[in-house]
């Protein structure tokens, strides 16, 4: 399991990652200060840090340039308001590996760290199934039993979200803020309306509704197609 460092003094916002990154299987550790971010990505404990730039002690270029300085290889990705030309190139030749801006959507981020961490040794997952439901994850394209349906960007990652957690109640909140990010309105009725969505296009049995909790994505085995071609062959013998 993954560690991730998470820099941050927003408060909202450094739950709003933390509670992601749980979710999907890392462990988050969160720290407000430039000083601790430092102390804590040498200590040769995390796989990756997400940086915030403006942090109180030390802000975040100085954290990278000493962790750099140090030898530090710890995989970086700054995480900021600035968004200027000067300040991406300045966290990118202060040796960050990545750079994004807020507000940013969790999944980008989330996509972005498990580039960072992707093993060379092991081969990518590039396709998430469930039943006969699959979902090609560099095409973005989904299928139904070998059929393709069509998916707007958001019903892709709502539809994502419950494939990487089969049998899992998500509430509403957690989907609220893994697909919408973390400026959604908690009293919106927006999940609701995609789960509808992806209920037409991929079957309304795939996702339960779990009352007072919120939704559950049904784990479907993948049929044994080799048992069933040696039925076929023993009735027609």
């Amino acid at each position: 399991m993954s560690r991730i460092l998470i820099a941050e003094d927003e408060t909202r916002i450094a739950s709003f990652v933390e509670r992601g990154l749980n979710a999907n299987g890392f462990t988050a550790t969160v720290v407000t200060d430039g000083v601790s971010a430092l102390d804590l990505a040498l200590s040769g404990n995390f796989d990756l840090l997400v940086l915030d730039i403006g942090l109180p002690g030390a802000d975040g270029f100085t954290v990278l340039r000493r962790l750099r300085k140090a030898r530090g290889s710890l995989p970086v990705i700054i995480l900021t308001a600035r968004d200027s030309v000067i300040d991406t190139v300045a966290g990118l030749e202060s040796g960050a590996d990545d750079y994004m801006s807020k507000p940013f959507r969790f999944e980008e981020l989330l996509a972005r760290i498990r580039l960072r961490l992707r093993d060379e040794r092991s081969p990518e997952v590039t396709v998430l199934r469930n039943g006969d439901l699959s979902l090609d994850l560099r095409t973005r394209r989904a299928a139904v039993d070998g059929r393709t349906v069509d998916l707007t960007a958001r019903e892709f990652v709502l539809a994502e979200t419950f494939l990487r957690n089969p049998g899992q109640v998500l509430s509403r909140e957690q989907l609220l803020s893994h697909v919408w990010g973390y400026d959604f309105d908690p009293g919106s009725n927006v999940v609701d309306v995609y789960v509808r969505y992806l209920r037409r296009k991929l079957g309304t049995a795939r996702i339960e509704t779990v009352r007072g909790m919120g939704y559950r994505f049904v784990d479907q085995p993948v049929r044994p197609l080799i048992a069933d071609d040696t039925a076929g062959r023993s009735r027609g013998g």
